[in-house]
């Protein structure tokens, strides 16, 4: 596996909001924390990839929301917020050199982190960050390689994985409060813990999943289903809206 990455912009406590009210961010702990956070994809197997920096954006460091990856193509979004349309072609030269690119264009709208693939289907929060139209761009790119493509109603959050992360081979991992569980196929459903609504976003690699250190609760959830865990802290990351899966591009490489 290959992660793509990007350092912690400078300006990250002048972040976009949604869902959250603005809290101070110490950025020197933030930038420790996701060197942390990429020490782990590195120790679970991953290959890192470091995106240009850009000092001057914010969210930049939430690389998840500027592309979709398969194995067969990379799909380039067209974020939701206009401040963040910008970031999206250092990452479309990265990903050059691997796979095929296609690009979602206006009027469309689309952020990686409302996209959830299980299997064959990916499934797309209808946020205030991904319209009708992405979704529907997303679909037509996607139908040559044999992908399908549903949208899922949200409320009450920034995008679909701040509701569920899927944990293959059968678990789905949700807030109930935010997203329908039914939506999915899935065949195990865990809720999220009491008093942790943001705990349903996990990333698992090489068989561990991590969960941010902030839900324990959760994380005791999904031990006791024998989902092997690993807890990170990430909490100044959390004041920008952040969460484990938004920080990393991940895109399986081709057996040798």
């Amino acid at each position: 596996m290959m992660a793509f990455l990007r350092e912690v912009s400078p300006r990250l406590a002048d972040c976009e909001l949604v869902c959250l009210a603005r809290r101070p961010i110490e950025v020197a702990r933030a930038r420790q924390q996701h060197a942390r956070y990429a020490a782990e994809l590195a120790a679970l197997g991953c290959r890192l990839h470091s995106l240009a920096p850009l000092d001057e954006h914010p969210d930049g460091v939430f690389v998840e929301d500027t592309a979709v990856l398969l194995p067969e193509v990379a799909l380039i979004t067209r974020p939701g917020a206009a401040s963040r349309v910008a970031e999206v072609e250092t990452v479309a030269a990265a990903l050059e050199s691997f796979l095929p690119v296609k690009r979602i264009t206006a009027p469309a709208t689309l952020d990686g982190g409302d996209v959830l693939r299980i299997a064959r289907t990916l499934y797309v929060g209808a946020s205030g960050r991904s319209n009708s139209e992405g979704i529907e761009q997303l679909r037509h790119a996607l139908a040559p390689f044999g992908y399908s493509v549903r949208a899922v109603a949200l409320k009450g959050c920034l995008h679909l994985k701040s509701a569920c992360t899927f944990i293959a081979p059968q678990t789905l991992i949700v807030n109930p409060a935010w997203v329908d569980p039914k939506a999915f196929d899935a065949r195990v459903v865990i809720p999220v813990g009491e008093g942790e609504a943001y705990g349903a976003n996990t990333l698992t690699l090489g068989g561990i999943s991590l969960v941010s250190a902030a839900f324990p609760r959760t994380r005791e959830r999904l031990e006791k289903a024998g989902i092997r865990t690993r807890a990170l802290d990430v909490s100044e990351l959390e004041k920008a809206e952040a969460a484990l899966t938004c920080m990393s591009l991940l895109l399986e490489e081709p057996a040798p």
